[in-house]
């Protein structure tokens, strides 16, 4: 009863507006603040939250799913012939371990080779002693393998950027996760928000995320992206998931940090310092989790990674920066 009377009030009109109004569903306590050009909103808050009604009531995120992907596509493209007469503009650059994530990679890749508009290219890192992935990809996307001293080693995804940006070829980079499907404009939509002079740009407005039977279901061909509600739908996801920047920008800011080891808390800090730079951070697009085991410590205030972004935050950004570049300079 809470949600039919203190949230319809903000989703109706979400759903039932003109173009783009599905932007502005948002929890009944929070704030929006619209994009400069009236395109987009940025959260005024600081964490990542998930929509507190879709929860209750899931006819009403499989609604803004619809109008969502309604408004931005997400398609899967088996085939990708890459233009290869000119540089291109976007490297989608994602970090990779294992087999259990391989159906999740391949969907994403496949989102990727849908993109239109755009030149782009992909560079899969493979973080693992043994290089398993090459007979799995598609020929179009280039495989850097990066192994660990031993299996032990806990997946380090600042390391696995890190690799990738290195062997772009395009001005602009992706940092994508390898379980995320992007809609058809993704990435000509950073290109034209990096042509207005940002050298950062979150474009997430909503994560919508799947469930277990779902996810399996669209592995299998038995399902289609809005056959089901999402099991949560987030906002203000900002540098996790996927981030757009320019090479140069990485590069002044340090790039990721890699004493990071194990999951969790780079993506933060590396928001902290992009920063210094111009950002746009005014998101309008959906992007769609594919459901997974979650991630070892996800949710421990005390796990070790947690801990030392933590302890990371209290030094301020530029200090950082500056230190982070003798590093890369350095390697």
């Amino acid at each position: 009863m809470g949600v039919l009377v203190k949230d319809l009030p903000v989703y109706l009109p979400a759903l039932a507006g003109g173009a783009g109004a599905w932007l502005t569903a948002r929890n009944r306590d929070e704030r929006l603040d619209p994009g400069p050009d009236g395109i987009g909103y940025r959260c005024d808050w600081e964490w990542t939250r998930e929509l507190h009604a879709p929860q209750h009531v899931p006819a009403l995120g499989r609604a803004l799913m619809r109008r969502a992907l309604h408004a931005h596509p997400v398609r899967r493209a088996k085939t990708f012939t890459p233009d290869t007469s000119q540089q291109p503009q976007v490297c989608f650059v994602i970090g990779h371990r294992g087999q259990a994530r391989l159906p999740h990679l391949l969907a994403t890749l496949e989102s990727i080779a849908a993109q239109d508009g755009a030149r782009i290219e992909c560079v899969v890192v493979e973080q693992d002693v043994q290089a398993t992935l090459a007979p799995h990809l598609p020929d179009w996307v280039r495989l850097v393998h990066t192994p660990p001293a031993d299996a032990g080693v806990p997946y380090c995804r600042s390391w696995s950027l890190n690799a990738g940006t290195d062997a772009a070829r395009a001005p602009i980079v992706i940092l994508h996760d390898n379980d995320m499907l992007v809609p058809v404009d993704y990435a000509a939509q950073v290109i034209a928000r990096m042509a207005q002079g940002y050298h950062v740009v979150n474009l997430k407005r909503f994560v919508f995320y799947l469930d277990a039977d779902h996810t399996r279901r669209i592995f299998e061909g038995q399902a289609a992206l809005l056959d089901a509600a999402p099991e949560t739908i987030v906002q203000n996801l900002e540098a996790g998931g996927s981030i757009a920047i320019t090479r140069d920008a990485f590069e002044r800011i340090g790039g990721m940090d890699e004493s990071f080891i194990g999951w969790g808390g780079e993506d933060n800090e590396f928001w902290e310092r992009a920063q210094t730079l111009r950002v746009w951070p005014w998101a309008y697009l959906p992007i769609v989790h594919l459901w997974h085991a979650a991630q070892p410590g996800k949710r421990d205030a005390q796990y070790q990674t947690a801990l030392h972004y933590q302890k990371l935050r209290a030094v301020d950004p530029r200090e950082r920066i500056e230190a982070l570049r003798k590093l890369r300079q350095a390697a």
